[in-house]
């Protein structure tokens, strides 16, 4: 997936199902003079000649329809090259044009959002709260992640301003005796589609030119989305902007924006628009919120999209590539996880039965915390969340950051320390203050520092040797595992137009563990006899991280839920 620099103008050598509307003007404008009767000859004469010019020529004619006036009109012999042409054939889906897609709407109803949410680019345009930020048509691709080749090209328009004033400078300068792409043709060859040359002619009161970069696009399209702000009711502008939209004769589908929110009005709105679509023949539509992001409702809309579209080929080929693309990221988002777990079960010191606790304890503990960031930094990487003070997670990442030593998290999750029970005061400092030879004033000093550590003596030859080994303890290698599959979930769960202060409903404070502190996976329960797997103990990272990869994987199943 790439995404390419704003467009100005549309390209007219772009071919598409529905482009010849946009791209045609010699066309348009013989059927603009000609009765009714005459049209249909023509336009079928001019189609197939410019179909049968691009075969004999060996042109690519991409995703053109074959017209059926053409068809009845069409000499055999040409008409039967068409068809091959026409006809998807093996590997068609990755060598043919990608659909465009055009995204419109009204101003400020989060165009733009959806667009970075469906690319997984949280940079693609801009957003702001405030009305018309997209001033520009730009385009961007959804590609096939195993070939590379352009499925859909997705076009993201300013908005619509004024649609109210359009219909009626349409309604006073358009013959309504025309069908609508010929009024939207004359409107585009009009002073107030151009700003500029409505300003010369002194009618800036009547500058419709973003409209036009709208509709512009639109005649260039194959399809389009019509996204609607389901916290907004429906007014007469928006019931202008749809009779418009219908006018350039392709497949519109409305999408709800902002739906996840707690405001009781959402579902009374969405029932009202319901309604009103109906009336107007758009009896499809889809929920996709930009920033309380569900797979299961971007899945919905390219479906939907998939039966408004023939072939629908194109579609379901990116259907079955964003499933596996998905799946994979979360397989390989698990492993990350199960990866930096078995790495700290692994991080081991040694110390003797003299030696301060201290010291060792405190550079073990910062060693487990930069650890973990660089983790958490995989996984919003992986997700294409590249900013952390952009990922405003359900929860928030302030949360995530928050001290794994800390005994008051523990309780917050309601894990206890293995050994703080045996030290009485220590309880939820997770050392065995007797095991490393300290009185119970010493252990209590040490507080919150020794937190999360264990000692092991079981060894006969450390007790002989009177060397000392310290180890995450289980209950905080269980807050580990729990919060790092929470912080998965939340990325899973965040639309990529996701700001700190946006609008969204609150998760469960903390998902329950996946497993109990004194019930550890055997991955981790081996690999505490396993010092060379960590990279916290000396070694290199990169042959430790071959060490472990098994028992990762291994791992990283046991963490699906």
């Amino acid at each position: 997936m790439t995404t390419q620099p704003p467009i100005k103008q549309p390209n007219p050598s772009q071919q598409g199902l529905f482009s010849d509307k946009a791209f045609a003007p010699d066309v348009a404008s013989d059927l603009i003079n000609q009765p009714a009767s005459a049209n249909v000859g023509n336009l079928a004469d001019s189609s197939t000649a410019r179909l049968t010019n691009k075969i004999e020529n060996n042109e690519d004619i991409g995703n053109t329809n074959l017209n059926k006036t053409v068809a009845k009109t069409a000499h055999p012999s040409k008409l039967e090259a068409i068809k091959a042409k026409l006809q998807p054939s093996a590997g068609a889906e990755t060598t043919g044009e990608p659909l465009k897609l055009a995204v419109v709407g009204h101003t400020n109803t989060g165009k733009t959002s959806i667009l970075r949410t469906l690319l997984r680019d949280m940079y693609f345009g801009e957003v702001k709260n405030e009305a018309a930020t997209t001033r520009h048509v730009e385009q961007a691709l959804l590609s096939d992640s195993q070939t590379g080749a352009a499925l859909v090209a997705l076009y993201d328009t300013p908005g619509l301003e004024d649609a109210s004033g359009l219909m009626d400078w349409l309604e006073d300068n358009t013959a309504s005796r025309r069908d609508g792409i010929e009024r939207l043709q004359q409107f585009l060859a009009s002073s107030v589609a151009n700003s500029i040359e409505a300003a010369q002619e002194n009618t800036y009161l009547e500058d419709y030119s973003q409209e036009a970069k709208v509709i512009r696009q639109l005649l260039a399209s194959d399809m389009a989305i019509y996204v609607i702000d389901a916290r907004e009711p429906v007014l007469g502008k928006y019931k202008d902007e749809l009779a418009i939209l219908s006018w350039a004769a392709i497949p519109v589908m409305p999408v709800f924006n902002f739906t996840d929110s707690a405001d009781a009005r959402i579902n009374a709105n969405v029932t009202a628009w319901q309604t009103m679509l109906a009336r107007r023949n758009l009896h499809i539509s889809t929920q996709f919120d930009s920033v309380a992001f569900e797979f299961d409702d971007e899945i919905t809309l390219w479906r939907n999209l998939a039966t408004m579209v023939t072939p629908p080929y194109i579609l379901e080929r990116l259907i079955e590539r964003r499933m596996e693309d998905w799946a994979q990221l979360y397989e390989q988002a698990l492993i990350i996880i199960a990866d930096f777990l078995i790495n700290m079960a692994a991080c081991v010191r040694e110390i003797q039965e003299e030696d301060d606790p201290l010291p060792v304890l405190t550079e073990m503990q910062e060693a487990v915390r930069q650890s973990e960031r660089m983790m958490q930094s995989d996984l919003l990487n992986l997700y294409k969340f590249y900013d952390n003070t952009a990922v405003a997670t359900p929860l928030k990442l302030s949360e995530y950051q928050q001290d794994p030593f800390d005994p008051e998290l523990l309780k917050s999750y309601g894990l206890r320390t293995t050994s703080g029970a045996a030290a009485g005061a220590l309880l939820g400092l997770g050392i065995d203050a007797a095991a490393l030879g300290t009185t119970l004033g010493l252990g209590a000093a040490l507080g919150g520092l020794a937190g999360g550590l264990l000692s092991n003596t079981s060894s006969i030859a450390d007790k002989l040797t009177g060397v000392k080994r310290l180890y995450i303890d289980p209950a905080t290698l269980t807050l580990l595992a729990t919060r790092s599959l929470d912080l998965l979930a939340s990325l899973r769960h965040r639309g990529h137009a996701a700001t700190p202060d946006s609008p969204v409903l609150e998760l469960q404070a903390h998902s329950t563990p996946p497993w109990a502190p004194n019930k550890l996976p055997s991955e981790l329960k081996k690999a505490r006899s396993k010092p060379n797997w960590s990279g916290l103990n000396g070694g290199k990272t990169q042959p430790t991280a071959e060490l472990r990869a098994d028992a990762a994987w291994a791992l990283s199943e046991k963490l699906k839920r």
